[in-house]
């Protein structure tokens, strides 16, 4: 059974970072793409970023292009969402999810009925 254990988030003002980690464990990590999520208030989950089994594709939202970026390492089974530049339409609650994946340098899926497992979510709030 995997699990996926989300650590960071919390209060941040606009213009400052955080960085969000999800910890893997359960299967074997490098089988799966990786991606975040969040869901602001009163809106639907949408797709935040992703990254592929081997790290070396990833995939944005357009809102945050050029503010996160995603990575993984492998070794350590763990997946990083870095936010820069936060705005307070990024406040929400984030998400790490797992997509089991045949590909492993190109596959990045950004739709959520794409993923097999889905960490509890963690909130992140930008005041601005």
């Amino acid at each position: 059974q995997v699990q996926l254990v989300h650590s960071g988030g919390g209060p941040v003002q606009a213009g400052g970072s955080l960085r969000l980690s999800c910890a893997f464990s359960g299967r074997v990590f490098s089988n799966y793409a990786m991606g975040w999520f969040r869901q602001a208030p009163g809106k639907e989950r949408a797709f935040v970023a992703s990254v592929s089994r081997s790290g070396g594709s990833t995939k944005y939202a357009d809102a945050v292009k050029g503010r996160f970026t995603i990575s993984r390492d492998n070794i350590k089974n763990t997946v990083y969402l870095q936010m820069d530049n936060l705005r307070p339409e990024d406040t929400g609650i984030y998400y790490c999810a797992a997509a089991w994946a045949v590909d492993w340098e190109t596959s990045t899926p950004a739709l959520d009925n794409e993923y097999d497992y889905w960490a509890q979510g963690n909130q992140v709030t930008v005041s601005s």
